[in-house]
């Protein structure tokens, strides 16, 4: 039988990593064996290699400290750090059923009113506060888009997945994998011992991001830059890029740690901030200069604009025709989509629609989730696309005017 201390440190890791903070198997073992090189009955020793051993990102550590302070409760109803003994907390009756969505602990004394600390799994979420989750950028007030840019920034995206034609040794796999089988009976005299299998390599989708910085996108820029700064930094393969009139490429500007300094550099990059809208000429500057480049490997495009075009519709028509299929998957976001009683009729939506695969609304923080939720169950395999129709499809107009 386990001792109740290890049986205590798993539970604190499934705790950690219900609340959002990601702990390894491996992180967990060496905290465990880190705890006989310290004072157990110090629990600021504790307290400090458990944060350095399980805790890699500096966002967690506010939410970390709770949990730690909470889980490994005095005895007593002390509640700071220094000086306390007896860190491990009573031995969890043997068939109590372990919670699942929200787990909360109480500190103090055993019977003692104290108030609990939610540390369900907020990864991935935008807002706590409900409120905010389906305003509209546009009606927000200065804190509350302060609020807003931080959680949007803060926020983990996740992409699809595909499979490459790599292949990797894979127990599970069902392809025989027949020289490493060789390989291994050649060093027992040619006797085959077990049989060994391979599967082809899944990596992620690389992420192209497209924005229209015009002066009909004012209002939902600086959301957007927040926006395309966490996938920058939450995805390994991204692109992004902003259009007025002429594209402006702002990767490299947006892989800066700092999140101020990225975006004040991003912003210097752009010229044409709140201008007029150019779409199918920045779209065909993109297709001609970097669609080779970046599109490769099953690549997903992004592109965000109210689609208000001031150029020629039959350059956007072409531009768009060529960028759906160099593409995995064209996905556009419109803030205007949230709208009550929206119809996609301006000229440069309508032409288009038609060669976008997902039409969705990108206007409030709910929307932003319902995003993140998309993107992790595209299809794996290419949509195949035939000739575009004539007139917009039924199932695209929902949502306000333009």
């Amino acid at each position: 039988m386990e001792p109740p201390i290890l049986r205590n440190l798993l539970l604190f890791g499934r705790v950690l990593r219900a609340a959002g903070i990601p702990v390894s198997p491996d992180q967990s073992r060496s905290f465990t064996q880190a705890l006989v090189w310290v004072d157990l009955g110090s629990r600021d020793q504790v307290f400090h290699t458990a944060r350095s051993l399980l805790v890699h990102r500096q966002e967690d550590l506010a939410l970390f400290e709770v949990i730690f302070n909470r889980f490994w409760r005095q005895q007593g109803g002390a509640s700071s750090r220094g000086g306390m003994k007896a860190p491990w907390p009573r031995e969890r009756p043997p068939r109590q059923p372990r919670p699942v969505e929200v787990i909360s602990f109480v500190g103090g004394k055993p019977g003692s009113e104290a108030s609990e600390v939610d540390v369900a799994d907020k990864s991935g979420t935008f807002s706590p506060h409900e409120v905010l989750q389906r305003k509209d950028f546009s009606d927000m007030t200065d804190e509350e888009l302060m609020a807003v840019r931080r959680l949007v920034a803060a926020t983990r995206w996740k992409a699809s997945l595909r499979r490459t034609r790599r292949l990797v040794p894979d127990d599970r796999g069902r392809r025989l994998h027949l020289r490493r089988m060789l390989r291994e009976a050649a060093k027992h005299g040619g006797v085959m011992i077990e049989l060994a299998h391979f599967s082809r390599k899944i990596k992620q989708r690389p992420m192209v991001l497209l924005a229209d910085v015009s002066g009909s996108m004012e209002r939902y820029t600086r959301i957007l830059l927040q926006f395309f700064y966490g996938m920058s930094h939450s995805l390994q393969r991204v692109e992004s890029f902003v259009f007025g009139t002429r594209l402006t490429r702002i990767t490299s500007q947006l892989r800066l740690r700092n999140i101020d300094r990225a975006l004040e550099a991003a912003s210097a990059q752009v010229v044409d901030w709140s201008g007029g809208t150019r779409i199918g000429e920045s779209l065909r500057a993109f297709n001609q200069l970097w669609s080779r480049r970046v599109l490769r490997r099953g690549a997903v495009v992004i592109l965000i604009s109210d689609g208000w075009e001031r150029g020629d519709v039959a350059t956007l028509r072409r531009e768009m025709r060529y960028l759906a299929h160099r593409c995995h998957r064209l996905v556009w976001l419109n803030p205007r989509l949230g709208s009550p009683g929206y119809q996609p009729l301006v000229q440069g939506m309508s032409a288009a629609l038609p060669y976008v695969d997902d039409f969705l609304p990108i206007h409030n923080l709910e929307s932003l989730q319902a995003l993140a939720d998309h993107l992790v169950s595209l299809p794996e395999r290419r949509s195949v696309r035939s000739a575009p129709p004539a007139t917009v499809p039924p199932a695209a107009t929902g949502g306000s005017q333009a």
